[in-house]
């Protein structure tokens, strides 16, 4: 079996060697990727936020210099730093650099207070926190050291300040709980070498949105999320001249990787960091930037066609537009093709893993009523009764999957993994699906015991 942190289930070596066998997995982590991309497209734009521009070069340069100063500031491999952060490129620049540095970053969404940061911090023994000082009207300077004053793990705290903003501690950098707090753009040194890393190990944790209590810990490799990144960005035939739009948290897998950011940057394409989805920010950086691809969710989708009739926009750029979560209703999905120019996709995914695409050849039926299929030919899915056998004849039962990009188990979870996943490897993703007489997946609901979490802005965890 592969060696992962304390605390995670590792893939069997059957399926790690298959993996392997079929190039899935190329041992490459996501930090040195970057490396790779630096040097390939330097000169081009990589990020985008506002008037802020910076090329792949520039990005790579300011990874490694954080990265030196997170090792300076005493972070070690393997420890785990909750990051809070909007989208703006800090937050794309502190994950990688966290990854280079061998942390592990657990995001988290910018939403979250003091319960659920406080939850993570305890599950994950968080030793950092990097988040804005004041976002939105709320301290998460204050949420942060009210956490360290209570937390044994959390001792080093990270803050954004907001353009021409000074840090409200004040100058304070050690509070009397021994807790050191730092401007997150003061964590620069010159690079150090290299750190060897092992890419089957833990890159960063998702959380988990498929459970009624505190959300999962839901380890993800370099090995397993390079590759659907890398998979997600084949299969939308994505270039050096496409442009993405983050228009959902950075920090949701849909957005990061589906293809999303990883998978942009991996082609040498430009992401668009915004920081609401609305369509009065949306809409008009669309013609500005001249956006290619999103990602959105069924409520924004409907939104931004609302909102057509008064925004005078050339969105002639924009060539798909994938929806996620639940199926985009019906009459909705009509309209994406004729009155936003593009082409639609359903995605239907977690962050458990499992992935599936209605794909660009599919029938219009396909496309506007169903999820598609998995992103991987080795993702292996069942739909299976109360009593976990197959049903048959198209009719609906439980999703099951695992797969290359699935992992087999929550963080630090015994229990819960014991309810969540087969003695044999499947997730049990909760959702009812069947299968159309063409092979494709259609979603019919969620098991009675099964809700979703109403607490996240994404409930399907994408």
């Amino acid at each position: 079996m592969t060696s992962m942190l304390d605390g995670c289930t590792p893939w069997p070596e059957e399926f790690v060697d298959r993996y392997w066998a079929a190039g899935h997995w190329r041992g490459v982590t996501l930090d040195n990727l970057l490396r790779g991309w630096a040097l390939q497209y330097g000169p081009r734009t990589a990020l985008v936020h506002g008037d802020t521009r910076i090329t792949y070069a520039a990005l790579n340069r300011r990874v490694d210099r954080m990265a030196a100063g997170f090792r300076l500031r005493g972070l070690r491999p393997g420890q785990r730093v909750v990051v809070q952060l909007p989208n703006v490129p800090e937050f794309v620049i502190t994950v990688f650099a966290l990854m280079r540095a061998g942390a592990i970053p657990v995001f988290c969404p910018v939403s979250h207070r003091a319960s659920e940061v406080s939850h993570l911090v305890r599950v994950a023994r968080a030793v950092g926190y990097a988040g804005p000082s004041t976002y939105q009207g709320f301290d998460h300077t204050a949420m942060a050291a009210d956490i360290a004053a209570r937390q044994p793990f959390l001792r080093q705290v990270f803050t954004l300040e907001a353009p021409g903003g000074s840090s409200p501690c004040g100058g304070l950098t050690t509070d009397p709980s021994g807790c050191h707090y730092s401007p997150l753009g003061s964590v620069d040194a010159p690079p150090q070498p290299a750190l060897a890393q092992n890419a089957d190990q833990v890159a960063f944790f998702l959380l988990s949105a498929r459970t009624t209590a505190a959300p999962q810990l839901v380890p993800r490799t370099h090995n397993d999320y390079a590759y659907q990144a890398r998979a997600a960005a084949e299969l939308v035939s994505l270039t050096e001249n496409d442009v993405y739009l983050a228009a959902l948290p950075a920090e949701f897998n849909f957005t990061f990787g589906c293809p999303g950011i990883v998978g942009t940057l991996s082609v040498g394409g430009t992401v668009v960091l915004v920081e609401t989805s609305g369509p009065a920010e949306c809409i008009p950086v669309i013609g500005r930037e001249r956006v290619t691809i999103t990602s959105v969710l069924p409520g924004i989708a409907q939104r931004w066609l609302d909102a057509l009739p008064t925004v005078q926009t050339d969105l002639s750029s924009l060539r798909l537009v994938q929806i996620g979560d639940t199926p985009l209703h019906r009459a909705s999905a009509a309209r994406i093709g004729p009155e936003l120019g593009c082409h639609l996709q359903q995605v239907f995914g977690m962050a458990e893993g499992l992935l599936t695409f209605s794909r660009p050849t599919g029938s219009d039926e396909t496309v506007l009523a169903g999820q598609g299929r998995p992103l991987s030919p080795d993702d292996e899915i069942r739909m299976v009764d109360v009593d976990g056998k197959d049903v048959h004849g198209g009719e609906a039962g439980e999703l099951i999957a695992r797969g290359p990009y699935t992992p087999r188990g929550y963080y630090r979870a015994p229990d819960h993994n014991a309810c969540s996943f087969t003695t044999d490897g499947y997730f049990r993703t909760g959702d009812l699906a069947r299968r159309a007489p063409d092979g494709d997946l259609v979603m019919t609901g969620r098991l009675k015991d099964a809700p979703r979490r109403a607490d996240t802005e994404d409930p399907s965890g994408l």
